[in-house]
């Protein structure tokens, strides 16, 4: 199985914007409501947001591709595009998905590592991320991969207000 990891550009918003919708809601639909994914999947991987993001110097994303199909991808944001101050010190996942048919192949580790290795090569001190409290699965492979919870944040799922955890991992 040859992994790939490339660097996202303008090229690849309708790519992003596709894998975007497709893994949030192949991840969370079953705990939420239609209405709310759908008013959340319309806001959030808007074509022009995306391009936004793409173009922000502080934010980049990256795509896992197995034999050249793109599986996963990683945003991640240094600076004040990180969605809370964690300071300049930090470097913030905000999202890492992998497609459900690559799942349980360790992509999830290689992105995460890829953010680690983006923030050692920008001297940050900690990797932090935000991630659903009731998403176990997300929360026991961070906690494995070494982060640890330092707090939480709210999270704003059409109409319902959910909570985050943020976990937090030293490094250097």
């Amino acid at each position: 199985m040859a992994v790939t990891i490339k660097k996202c550009n303008h090229e690849d918003l309708k790519t992003l914007q596709e894998i975007s919708i497709e893994t949030f809601y192949e991840t969370f639909k079953d705990q939420n409501t239609a209405e709310n994914m759908n008013a959340y999947l319309e806001n959030a991987f808007q074509l022009e947001k995306l391009e936004s993001e793409l173009s922000n110097p502080f934010s980049q994303f990256f795509f896992v591709c197995v034999e050249d199909e793109v599986a996963g991808y990683l945003k991640v944001n240094t600076d004040e595009a990180q969605s809370e101050k964690e300071g300049n010190d930090s470097l913030e996942v905000e999202r890492i998905y992998v497609r459900k048919k690559f799942q349980k192949h360790g992509l999830g580790k290689v992105l995460l590592n890829k953010a680690i290795e983006i923030a050692v090569e920008q001297s940050k001190r900690k990797v932090w991320l935000g991630v659903w409290e009731k998403n176990e699965n997300a929360i026991a492979f961070y906690e494995k991969m070494g982060f640890i919870k330092t707090g939480s944040h709210s999270f704003q799922m059409g109409d319902e207000e959910q909570l985050d955890w943020i976990m937090t991992r030293e490094i250097g």
